[in-house]
């Protein structure tokens, strides 16, 4: 393979010479666009419209379009976008991965397509990994657009939403991932067209797109409203659990039969990371909770909540999967090392943990909406992203997103030198190598950047450079606050940091420090206050003369660091750069590589190294017996490295395996997710075109129609005619709706003279008349404004619990597995059974309410204050409300319904039911 690259050229060479006559042509606009005026330079943004509202299309444009903006960002931000810089903005605008290593400038890149794009007024969205990296480049970057005579916009948590519509309507659109995933969601959950703030999914560039698409996309977005009250089933059964002795294996073969004499009630299989019960677990379980069977299906939940209290105590560890802070449980991402404040594990995991760490247990939720970070971004018609690190995924994204990836060279040459591996028998000699390699580089003064995997290993750590008295920060979980300062400061002359994973920072390792942070050290003891601060470092507009005061402030501060810096830099230059030490091998080559690539941005010298054990997770688990075996034999002790060569292989080939293995779990999630897709879908389409103002009343008469002949065929059968019997059943149905109590009642002879299309008619002529009565009633526009929010609450309540029933149904549908059936074609066939059950329920059901909805009159309708989606309208005015049942004959929630639907209460009128 290494010598046809030598020979052909990688994919990206040969893409990148079909693009370099494109980049030629944008340098040669240089001069010219350099000696136009401000007002020629802001005139070609409506020159550029008007051609292409003409005829041309963006790539006919792209040179001179490239060209303004370079130039408009050069004098608004001193900055001109190099030729490396132009080849990713037209990779991006091309709709594919641009591979730009740390510190080359991606923030700049974005603005040449995203200015190009946004000509064809549609919108582009920019998408970040956090609200500080989304409201910086939205005022930084949006100088140059607002420059061209563009607007910008800001999605982020704390904007309103009354304000994001505004955000969404402008030209280009700067956010994080999670909110323009909820606003989507939110925007199909609207009762009202204005309440909707999205316009549409034109074209997105995503920042660090490995961590947003892959590592981003494990988990959903849920939105989520108050479920049952948590039950006290969880401590209950964490009590039970907590007595239970596990067994932790490396892997579990499945294919072979449980050893009977197993000392343990669960194993931990660390490789697949499952939890399971043993058959002696099981009897004590049943002995326990004094039940036959655990596996009967009315032991169903009890079954539920073990396996979860198994998996909390037996897979999830404190201070790596998650932190208990302030009474509470919260997720550390494993990818970032951050805390994922707001996210819950589901399936009542979350509360498992929680039962098991001793703190509240939290109610459980109900889901509203929720989609995955793949099918949300695959609405998009046109998806480019932008990442140092991309090629090890590139399977993945070409398969998921049909996203190609070109990797763009450096503008200056690497100049980081990357060691070889340095492999231990044991953890502890590891350790010992790693302090006494950041003593050698603390001695001269170099710099060291230490990745660890876990919180709990950056403290281990941290403790042995304690006890050797060498100064150090430490960056984790625990200490995120700081994280953006301390990161800045990595490569001050012998600084040594030891960090959690350091995907997506966000801030770039200066040799010799950062000015900024070192500036803003002064503005704080100058006694500025935060919010001051933030505004000394921002770019957005204004004639506030005490923020104008705090910038001058700032700029001279930041001016007199620079000089300072600039004589440190070199000195850690000539002691060789930042050197970055990881102890352990992530289990994703990428998350690696972005460790090394903190070091050596923009031809800085720098070092990296990976010391490793045969102890490590990765080598126990997914390293071959051969190695650990040949170790073994040769006798090693636990302080002299191997020679990495002869383990890098079985190193990448762990790597390898687990990627492998994430990549076809992310795959199967997203094959189920499809099914669900495909009915949001539709479901959304729908509420759309209601949304949009669609008249309803003759999909409400075709529904009538539909139900009806439904109802007369199924009691019919085969016969001609239809017995006295069977009729009475139907019209049960329709009595309190369109049918008086004696209405229709006929015998068997009178029946006789009746077919199908007769008692069809004769049931769809009086149900047309009751409904034109209804209509006469209440005026047109208030008939037309119920059946449009009763359409769409009844919408909203089915495809809630559609949802919940989809994830029962997902949850057991890996056993048909058993019966040689395809789980995920059984998934999508009892899926579209399940749906068009739900789709014929929708209709009886907002037939239903429609007929039983009663009027209160007293003035003129507000179409804003009619009804919201979780509860009763409430107007002072006229008000669409169902008549709820009286205190007195309230039923149970299972009960049927007093009002003689046939309904369950609880989805009846006790929806409706007033406090």
């Amino acid at each position: 393979m290494g010598l046809l690259k030598k020979l052909f050229g990688t994919s990206s060479e040969k893409e990148l010479r079909a693009i370099r006559p494109i980049v030629d042509k944008i340098e040669a606009l240089d001069e010219e666009y350099s000696k136009l005026t401000d007002e020629q330079l802001k005139a070609k943004t409506p020159e550029f419209k008007e051609r292409l509202a003409n005829g041309e299309s963006l790539d006919d444009i792209l040179p001179e379009a490239f060209a303004a903006c370079r130039e408009a960002a050069w004098r608004v931000l001193g900055m001109k976008p190099y030729r490396v810089q132009l080849i990713g903005g037209i990779i991006l605008h091309q709709g594919r991965i641009a591979e730009m290593k740390t510190g080359e400038g991606k923030t700049l890149v974005a603005t040449l397509p995203a200015y190009l794009n946004a000509l064809a007024g549609e919108g582009v969205h920019i998408v970040t990994v956090n609200d500080y990296l989304a409201k910086r480049d939205s005022e930084w970057m949006g100088k140059v657009y607002r420059f061209m005579g563009l607007t910008v916009g800001l999605v982020i948590h704390e904007v309103e939403p009354k304000n994001r519509k505004a955000a969404y309507a402008a030209d280009i659109t700067y956010g994080t991932n999670n909110e323009f995933g909820f606003d989507y969601l939110r925007d199909n959950m609207a009762i009202y067209a204005h309440e909707m703030v999205q316009r549409g999914h034109s074209f997105a560039i995503v920042d660090e797109v490995d961590s947003i698409l892959i590592d981003e996309a494990r988990t959903p977005l849920i939105i989520s409203g108050q479920g049952d009250k948590s039950t006290q089933l969880y401590t209950v059964v964490d009590a039970f659990v907590a007595k239970l002795k596990g067994q932790r294996v490396a892997s579990v073969d499945t294919k072979e039969e449980e050893d009977p004499n197993i000392d343990a009630d669960y194993v931990v299989d660390e490789k697949a990371r499952t939890v399971t019960l043993t058959a002696r677990g099981i009897q004590k379980a049943e002995q326990q909770f004094q039940i036959e069977n655990l596996a009967d299906p009315e032991n169903t939940t009890l079954s539920h909540h073990i396996n979860q209290a198994i998996r909390a105590r037996g897979l999830m560890k404190r201070d790596i999967d998650y932190v208990v802070k302030d009474g509470e449980v919260i997720i550390v991402d494993e990818f970032t090392g951050r805390l994922m404040y707001g996210r819950r594990y589901s399936e009542g995991l979350h509360q498992a943990i929680e039962a098991k760490e001793h703190v509240e247990v939290a109610r459980e939720s109900k889901t509203l909406a929720t989609i995955t970070f793949q099918n949300y971004f695959r609405l998009y018609n046109k998806l480019s992203g932008m990442t140092g690190t991309a090629m090890t995924e590139e399977e993945e994204f070409g398969t998921i997103y049909s996203l190609d990836i070109v990797e763009i060279p450096t503008n200056k040459p690497v100049q980081r030198v990357d060691h070889s591996d340095v492999v231990y028998k044991t953890e502890a000699g590891k350790f010992r190598a790693i302090v006494e390699q950041i003593e050698q580089c603390h001695a001269k003064g170099q710099p060291v950047l230490v990745g660890t995997i876990s919180i709990e290993k950056s403290e281990e750590l941290s403790g042995m450079l304690k006890r050797k008295g060498i100064k150090h920060n430490v960056l984790n979980a625990k200490f995120h606050e700081k994280e953006a300062e301390i990161v800045a400061q990595a490569g001050k002359l012998g600084a040594v940091t030891v960090a959690t994973n350091m995907a997506g920072r966000g801030t770039d390792i200066m040799l010799g420090g950062n000015a900024e942070y070192l500036a803003l050290a002064d503005l704080r003891k100058a006694g500025l206050s935060d919010e001051l601060m933030a505004e000394a470092t921002g770019y957005a507009e204004t004639d506030n003369e005490e923020i104008l005061n705090a910038r001058r402030m700032f700029a001279e501060a930041e001016a007199k660091y620079k000089d300072e810096i600039r004589a440190e830099a070199d000195k850690v230059r000539e002691v060789g750069g930042l050197f970055i030490l990881g102890t352990e091998r992530h289990e994703s080559r990428r998350i690696d590589n972005q460790l090394r690539g903190r070091a050596g941005r923009q031809g800085d010298p720098g070092e990296s190294r990976f010391y490793l054990s045969l102890e490590d997770d990765i080598m126990r688990l997914f390293g071959s017996e051969r190695v650990m075996n040949m170790m073994e034999k040769l006798g090693v002790d636990e302080d002299t490295p191997i020679d990495a060569k002869i383990l890098s292989g079985a190193i990448e080939n762990a790597q390898r395996q687990v990627e492998s293995r994430n990549f076809q779990t992310r795959k199967t999630v997203l094959e189920y997710d499809d099914v669900m897709n495909t009915q949001r879908q539709v479901i959304y389409e729908q509420r759309r075109k209601v949304l949009d103002g669609e008249n309803l009343k003759e999909a409400v008469q075709s529904m009538l129609t539909t139900i009806i002949s439904n109802e007369v065929h199924a009691h019919m059968g085969e016969l001609k005619h239809m017995d006295a019997e069977n009729w009475r059943e139907v019209c049960a149905q329709y009595r309190g709706l369109f049918l008086q109590p004696d209405e229709f009642t006929f015998t068997d002879e009178e029946l006789q003279q009746y077919d199908a299309d007769g008692l069809i008619q004769l049931l769809r002529d009086r149900a047309g008349e009751v409904y034109a009565q209804k209509e006469k009633e209440l005026g047109e526009p208030l008939m037309r404004e119920l059946e449009r929010v009763m359409m769409l609450r009844v919408v909203d309540e089915y495809w809630m619990d559609n949802i919940d029933a989809m994830q029962e149904l997902r949850q057991g549908i890996g056993l048909r597995a058993y019966g040689q059936n395809d789980p995920v074609v059984e998934y999508k066939r009892e899926g579209y059974e399940m749906f068009e059950r739900m789709i014929a329920a929708i209709q009886e059901e907002t037939l239903r309410r429609i007929f039983l909805a009663r009027v209160q009159v007293g003035g003129e309708v507000k179409r804003q204050r009619v009804a919201k989606v979780t509860g009763e309208s409430a107007g002072n005015d006229q008000t669409v409300k169902k008549q709820p049942v009286k205190r007195g004959d309230k039923p149970g929630r299972n009960d049927p319904c007093p009002c003689g639907s046939g309904k369950k209460y609880k989805k009846c009128c006790g929806m409706h039911e007033e406090d």
